[in-house]
C-alpha cells in the first residue's frame, strides 16, 4: 500500500473509532448521525485547524503539514504514542530510509549470537525477516535453514506454520495482533523500501487472518514481552523477550532474545534442547 493510501486510511480508521460525546461533540436535539465518529468539520475545529487544511492531509497529502498541526489532531484522535509517532511517519516520511540491498550480518553480531548459549536469539531485517540465528533459537521454534529465504519471517511462521500456532496456543490471537500492529510500524519506518509492503502483500494474500488485522490499522511497538510455549519436545517454555535495537545497522529491526529465569525448569530445558538439537545456526 503507498504512504498516501495508508495516512488516509489511518485518519480515517482513527477518527471512526472516536465516539463524539467522549470529546464533548453533541448529537442533534432528536437526531441520529450518518457516520460512525468523528466528522471531518468537528475533528477540523476540535483541532484548530481548518477542514480544508485536514481534508487535504486525509487524503495524503501531508508533507506541507507542520508537525504542531499534526500533534493538535492526535491530540483530538486520542492516538497513543506509538500511533503519534506513526502518524508523523507517514506523514513526513525519513528520507534516509531507502531501498538498499539487505547488508550481510556482521561478523561480530554473528559471534555474538553464538556466544548465547541458553538465549535463544534473532536478527530481525526490515520487515521481520530473520536474517540470522542461533543454534538454540532454531532448536525452539523453527528449523530456519530449512525455510525457503522468502518465507523465513516472523510473519509467515505466526500466520502460516500450523507448529507455531500450535506451539503459542490461546495466547495466538494476542501475538498475531501485535506482530501486525509492529509490521504497520516498519512499514512507516522504511517507506522507501518497496520489499516491505511486498511482504504484506504476500502474506495478505495467503492469510485472511493477517489481511483481517492489517485493515485494522492496529499501530503498536513491540519491544518486550513474556511467552508460554508448549514445545512439542521438552513441553512448556517460560521465556521474556527483548527486542534489542542495533543503532549501528540501521538496516536491521534489531535482535529478538528470549530469556529463561536463572533456576527454573525451563532454562533446564533449554540446556537440553541446545545439547540436543541438529539443528544448524545461521
Amino acid at each position: 500500500m503507498k504512504r498516501e493510501v495508508e495516512l488516509s486510511e489511518f485518519l480515517k480508521s482513527r477518527r471512526a473509532r472516536l465516539r463524539p460525546e467522549d470529546v464533548g461533540v453533541p448529537y442533534p436535539a432528536g437526531g441520529t448521525r450518518r457516520v460512525r465518529g468523528l466528522r471531518r468539520e468537528e475533528l477540523a475545529l476540535l483541532a484548530g485547524v481548518s477542514v480544508t487544511h485536514y481534508t487535504r492531509l486525509e487524503q495524503g497529502r501531508g508533507q506541507n503539514v507542520s508537525a504542531q498541526v499534526l500533534d493538535a489532531i492526535a491530540d483530538v484522535l486520542r492516538l497513543t504514542g506509538d500511533e503519534r509517532a506513526y502518524l508523523h511517519a507517514l506523514a513526513h516520511p525519513a528520507h534516509r530510509c531507502r531501498d538498499v540491498p539487505r547488508a550481510a550480518v556482521r561478523p561480530g553480531l554473528r559471534r555474538l549470537l553464538g556466544s548465547l548459549v541458553l538465549t535463544p536469539a534473532l536478527v530481525l531485517g526490515r520487515h521481520a525477516d530473520v536474517v540470522a540465528w542461533n543454534t538454540l533459537a532454531a532448536a525452539v521454534f523453527a528449523d530456519f535453514a530449512a525455510l525457503p529465504e522468502d518465507r523465513r519471517t516472523i510473519a509467515h511462521l505466526i500466520f502460516l506454520d500450523d507448529a507455531i500456532r500450535r506451539m503459542h496456543g490461546e495466547a495466538w490471537p494476542r501475538l498475531a495482533r501485535e506482530h501486525v500492529a509492529q509490521l504497520r510500524v516498519l512499514a512507516a519506518r522504511f517507506p522507501k523500501n518497496p520489499r516491505v509492503m511486498a511482504h504484506v502483500d504476500a502474506v495478505s494474500a495467503a492469510s485472511a487472518e493477517f489481511r483481517g488485522l492489517w485493515e485494522e490499522h492496529h499501530v503498536a511497538v513491540a519491544s518486550h514481552r513474556d511467552y508460554v510455549l508448549d514445545h512439542p519436545v521438552v513441553g512448556e517454555l517460560r521465556l521474556s523477550a527483548e527486542l534489542v535495537s542495533l543503532p549501528g545497522d540501521p538496516e536491521l529491526q534489531g535482535m529478538d532474545l528470549f530469556a529463561a529465569e536463572p533456576g527454573s525448569e525451563t532454562e533446564d530445558k533449554l540446556r537440553h534442547l541446545a545439547a540436543t538439537t541438529t539443528r544448524a545456526p545461521s
